[in-house]
């Protein structure tokens, strides 16, 4: 199955469905599929052809949504280029891809223009939602500039989908992630790799076409992005935000338009669960759903609270596969630290450092085996081979995580943290994780960060970034003598930071990068939602010192 079929077929079942909605427009299934169907001919009109890469640099709109599946209907393999990205970073990607075509805003055109010169490889840009000054064809840079407009007013083009070539082995997108240079690698996924993670999460969410789903999350963000690709799959409606900045506004939409799933990062719910969610209908939401990070525990108590009628899935994933494993709703007052089991149609298990399997109730890195596992990185082979290694069966490969987990006697999964950022102290390994929801369970943190910094005497140094609740100024000596009355002694945090919020990186996650610049340069802080300036933002406003050192 190719993955446009998804927005294909729901056509046929519900053509007069709004599917999308953004701001004030609203657009039904067969006018997504009419647009989409029009620019995928414009796209091979300007030279895309099967297999070329073709980078979509726009923001949460209907746009971004029909440049996807234009892509896809051209043969082409689409890229995400988050709209903060900057433009230096844009060209590295475009030149490391050899992409064929850039959608962008007529906005970032000109700030662009410099370094799209230096991208030999790219033909062409579509500029989307530009004035009508800008609609005229031109070259910019030595590149053929054409605006969206034009192309989809063009009347020698037709509704229908172009002629199909490619197949499911064929790449369908490219999703660029952090790599262990510091330059961002291209995880190669297929059709059949996408279909294969869109079926089983839409299947264990009971999504239906009467669900209505929210999302603030970026479209560069995988997490987003399948908000949109699964959608199309199951004939549901997508609301695109396009910031969390305004939670009240955000929750007033989610009650007007009867909002019946909502994605979250823990970011979100720390805001959230500092607001009275009582001022707000939500007796339409049936679920919540969280990725990215684990979601603190005391959080999720408190969700259950306020909302015991929502379903809380708690997930666990990553860009090279999508999604691995879910923890059913029914379980999350029973274990509400695990992320569940493998989804549907995929299998996990833990090695040691030897990759020997493991039984239920170790600790080892998570390997995943099934059809959303990665092609690989493009263009980067010895990556690929650390990452994707020979499984059980002859000839097959799977995925090594590099996450460290660990299992209960039932199977359940338990994040533990990366095998790169297991803090050692005095001689002891620390889970990050343990610590921070630790830190979450006292009732003034809003939202806590943990990391280990090379120290002389303990090998490493526990450091921690706190935000407080809304109101509430906790010092570190409280927070410290918290954490020794709930920690080992070696867990306890030798530093604490305070600031009123913790830098995130565009997808919402805490950057930790950000806080461990900050230790040694504080800068301003990144205002609530606001995922274009990842700047650190930790003012190290009382400092305190673990118990015993």
């Amino acid at each position: 199955m190719l993955l446009e079929s998804f927005l294909e077929a729901s056509v046929r079942r519900h053509a007069d469905k709004v599917a999308l909605v953004c701001g004030r427009e609203r657009v039904t299934f067969a006018e997504w599929e009419s647009a989409a169907n029009r620019l995928a001919r414009g796209l091979k009109a300007l030279g895309v052809r099967r297999g070329d890469r073709v980078a979509i640099h726009l923001e949460n709109s209907i746009e971004a949504a029909v440049a996807v599946f234009a892509v896809l209907k051209a043969g082409g393999t689409f890229l995400m280029v988050n709209p903060t990205t900057k433009p230096a970073k844009l060209a590295f990607i475009l030149n490391d891809c050899r992409a064929r075509a850039l959608l962008l805003p007529e906005k970032r055109l000109g700030p662009c223009a410099e370094h799209l010169s230096e991208s030999p490889h790219l033909a062409a840009v579509v500029v989307v939602s530009g004035s009508a000054a800008a609609r005229e064809e031109a070259l910019v840079a030595g590149k053929r500039v054409v605006a969206a407009e034009t192309l989809l007013a063009d009347a020698t083009l037709a509704d229908d989908c172009p002629d199909k070539e490619h197949i499911d082995v064929d790449l369908a997108a490219l999703v660029y992630t952090s790599g262990s240079t510091g330059q961002p690698k291209g995880v190669m996924l297929t059709h059949r790799n996408m279909v294969a993670a869109a079926t089983s999460i839409s299947t264990y969410l009971e999504n239906r076409p009467e669900d209505v789903i929210l999302s603030v999350l970026p479209l560069s963000f995988d997490y987003g992005l399948y908000q949109v690709l699964m959608a199309a799959r199951f004939g549901g409606t997508v609301h695109l935000e396009r910031s969390f900045a305004y939670p009240h506004a955000i929750m007033q939409r989610v009650a007007a338009e009867r909002v019946t799933g909502l994605p979250l990062v823990p970011t979100m719910l720390a805001m959230l669960l500092q607001m009275d969610l009582t001022r707000y209908d939500l007796s339409n939401l049936r679920y919540v759903t969280n990725t990215g990070a684990a979601l603190p525990v005391e959080h999720i108590r408190q969700l259950r609270q306020r909302l015991p009628h929502v379903a809380v899935y708690s997930m666990y994933g990553l860009t090279e596969c999508k999604r691995v494993a879910y923890l059913p709703p029914a379980e999350i007052d029973a274990r509400p630290a695990s992320v569940g089991r493998a989804m549907p149609n995929c299998e996990v298990y833990l090695v040691d450092d030897a990759g020997q399997r493991l039984p239920a109730g170790s600790t080892g890195e998570l390997v995943v085996r099934g059809g959303n596992v990665m092609l690989g990185y493009w263009e980067r082979p010895e990556e690929t081979a650390a990452a994707l290694r020979p499984g059980p069966l002859p000839g097959e490969r799977v995925l090594y995580s590099g996450d460290l987990f660990r299992t209960d006697a039932e199977g359940y999964l338990y994040f533990v943290g990366r095998k790169d950022d297991i803090i050692k102290s005095r001689g002891e390994k620390v889970s990050p994780r343990e610590v921070e929801d630790v830190l979450a369970s006292h009732p003034d943190v809003a939202e806590a960060a943990v990391l280990g910094v090379r120290d002389l005497v303990l090998g490493q140094a526990i450091h921690a970034f706190v935000a407080p609740a809304t109101g509430a100024a906790p010092t570190a000596q409280e927070l410290l003598r918290h954490c020794a009355s709930r920690l080992e002694d070696f867990m306890v945090p030798q530093q604490i930071h305070t600031s009123d919020c913790l830098p995130r990186t565009p997808n919402g996650k805490i950057d930790k990068q950000a806080l461990r610049a900050a230790i040694l340069a504080p800068a301003p802080c990144t205002p609530p939602g606001d995922p274009g300036d990842v700047a650190a933002a930790v003012s190290a406003q009382e400092i305190g010192y673990g118990s015993g050192w």
